[in-house]
């Protein structure tokens, strides 16, 4: 198993192979301040803290108070989710996602011979931006620059993420039940609810 360490505000392990879950967000959804604050908090900590400290960022964001809710946008949606789907089989086999109105979760578990989770997240960023921006008429920045992403160690770990993923929408309010949501997806091998 290679594996390599990567910082830019966050920092980044990442192995090979493995399963990983994966927060990518729209510019602007998170103010500068709360973000400075979730930094600061991060310093340090152990593996529990970071799943709380990972709560309170994806309450914010959750909260739909901050930046603009573009995936609410029916095409913009079904674009994110062919890139999604793009390079299942290919770099990764999908396992579940949730697209959000600012944000959207996903899991996936890396195939041998893959780009890596680094060019994975570029390329999805880089199309879904684009494909996105010409729906909205709109240019510049779409994603925020850093995805978060946990490499998931053990099928326990597994099953809460996945339950997280596909029980996001009704978290925050927007559904009585996960699979009214029309943007979930969740493959028949790990579906867990």
């Amino acid at each position: 198993m290679n594996q390599h360490f990567h910082r830019r505000n966050l920092p980044h392990l990442y192995f090979s192979d493995g399963i990983y879950f994966i927060t990518s967000r729209l510019k602007n959804s998170i103010p500068l301040e709360k973000l400075e604050q979730l930094k600061n908090e991060s310093l340090n900590i152990d593996d529990e803290k970071q799943k709380r400290l990972f709560k309170k960022y994806d309450a914010l964001i959750d909260s739909g108070e901050y930046g603009e809710k573009y995936l609410n946008n029916v095409k913009c949606a079904e674009i994110v989710k062919s890139t999604l789907h793009y390079p299942d089989g290919k770099d990764y086999k999908l396992i579940c996602y949730c697209i959000m109105p600012n944000h959207f979760h996903f899991v996936i578990g890396l195939l041998p011979k893959n780009k890596g989770i680094s060019k994975i997240m570029q390329s999805i960023k880089r199309i879904s931006a684009r494909d996105c921006n010409k729906v909205l008429n709109r240019s510049g920045a779409f994603w925020q620059d850093e995805s978060f992403d946990r490499w998931v160690r053990d099928d326990k770990e597994l099953y809460f993420v996945i339950r997280y993923v596909l029980l996001n929408p009704m978290s925050a309010g927007l559904v009585d039940n996960w699979y009214d949501w029309e943007h979930t997806y969740c493959h028949s091998d790990y579906l867990v609810l």
